[in-house]
């Protein structure tokens, strides 16, 4: 992949994203501001432009993120949202008023942005990554629009993340774990002090329930920067949850007041724990003492989405995606899969990135799963299933595990399995494939998609 010759602009979203991609990549990280500050100040600091929540966290950003943007457009303000990593198209991660920018969209908000890359390149020891090239695409594009209030996720930490030349009026912090261990830290404390970086001066901060260590060190930074702090389980929570056909009825303690019998289309306790800390994120944005309305919660909860999420995009067998790639994630995903489906037997297809922590995603599905089938994605970083196998087997055992290298042959494979295991009427075999946002991201493309 060669980036375009400067001056020329993009024709194409392929021409677009093949410049976007031939700068550093996601994973080659140099921990400063300095580029993303150079970048975003020739754009005339569009990030200043407008309101921002901005979210960091282990898991749950992404839905959360989507929650927070349905709560706003019911309110009827104008959003802008950034999520990061895509499921299947590059667009995704940029969307204005829940929808994600167009081909063409993205094309001119590519044109705008890339006469100045090069005089940043050629200004700063390190040239602009994708992450901060897509970031200024972003913010430019909000401030373009116009937007009242953009929902921003960081790509990983916080301090030093690229989205961090904004400001969030509302600092979310989701549940924090161990993950990029080799950026972050070993331990939900030194985890906790980059994330604790999008709490600035006069925020109020979101926290949901954290490791009592991540949240000392989130309530010290809160205090230094005189930040007001909220917290699940003392301000707001869960009260209530059962699951429900296509999701779950939660009842939520808000900073105002309780919504009761909330149906929510997403599966999980995680889910409506991340519903509740969005719920509570909109009512510190919007301020005052008034509650934000009860037909406004139930109507927009009940409108939300979260692709690959627990998302079943076939049945015959039943075929459910979920972009679980770390323990934590994970322990979600099965406890979710128990609580409210009854799948026998459960198959999974599973594909990790070389760099995470395979043996403890694994382990976390191994009660859940009758039979594993090792994968992997199309990526470099891909972990090769022949290694994957390696990792699984001896928490398994060797007769639980099938190697299928193909995506496709393995889905097919998993398929075939849940299908022959159906023994009777009552059971109802299923396919989990789960491991990686980009190993679903691709079944989902082979899938075809569920818009």
């Amino acid at each position: 992949m060669s980036e375009l010759p400067v001056g020329r602009p993009a024709q194409t979203f392929a021409e677009a994203e093949d410049a976007l991609l031939s700068r550093w990549p996601e994973t080659k990280l140099e921990p400063s501001l300095d580029r993303i500050r150079a970048f975003t100040e020739m754009l005339g600091d569009p990030q200043h432009a407008y309101s921002v929540i901005h979210l960091t966290g282990t898991n749950g950003k992404t839905s959360t993120s989507r929650m927070i943007d349905t709560l706003l457009r019911a309110l009827e303000l104008r959003t802008g949202r950034f999520t990061s990593p895509h499921v299947e198209r590059m667009s995704e991660r940029i969307t204005i008023d829940g929808e994600p920018l167009s081909d063409e969209a993205f094309v001119d908000a590519f044109n705008e942005i890339a006469p100045y890359l090069h005089l940043v390149d050629v200004d700063q020891p390190h040239p602009l990554s994708f992450f901060e090239t897509v970031v200024g695409m972003a913010y430019a594009k909000f401030a373009e629009a116009p937007v009242d209030v953009a929902i921003v996720e960081v790509g990983m930490g916080g301090s030093w993340d690229a989205t961090n030349v904004a400001d969030g009026a509302v600092a979310v912090v989701t549940p924090i774990s161990i993950d990029h261990v080799q950026y972050l830290g070993g331990t939900p404390a030194a985890i906790a002090v980059e994330k604790a970086g999008i709490i600035k001066a006069g925020a109020v901060a979101v926290l949901a329930e954290q490791p009592d260590e991540a949240l000392e060190v989130l309530l010290a930074r809160a205090s230094e920067v005189g930040a007001t702090v909220v917290r699940e389980g003392v301000d707001f929570g869960v009260v209530a949850r059962t699951p429900a056909v296509g999701g779950q009825i939660v009842t939520l303690k808000g900073l105002r007041t309780t919504y009761d019998d909330v149906f929510l289309p997403l599966y999980g306790a995680h889910q409506a724990q991340n519903a509740v800390v969005a719920l509570a994120a909109v009512e510190a944005f919007v301020g005052g003492e008034e509650p934000l309305g009860d037909e406004i919660v139930r109507n927009a909860l009940a409108e939300v989405t979260s692709p690959g999420r627990l998302e079943i995009v076939r049945r015959s067998p039943t075929i459910v995606l979920d972009t679980a790639h770390n323990p934590h994630g994970a322990e979600a995903t099965a406890a979710a899969l128990e609580d409210s489906f009854s799948f026998s037997p459960l198959v999974g297809v599973i594909g990790v990135m070389g760099d995470k922590d395979a043996e403890g995603v694994l382990a976390a599905f191994e009660p859940h799963l009758e039979h594993l089938v090792v994968t992997e994605n199309s990526t470099d970083r891909a972990m090769r299933a022949s290694r994957l196998a390696e990792v699984a087997i001896p928490i398994f055992g060797e007769d639980r595990v099938t190697v299928v290298p193909r995506l496709a042959d393995a889905i097919d494979a998993a398929a075939a399995l849940a299908e022959s295991g159906s023994g009777d009427s009552l059971s109802s075999g299923a396919v989990l494939v789960t491991g990686s946002v980009v190993t679903v991201g691709e079944a989902r493309v082979l899938l075809g998609g569920v818009k």
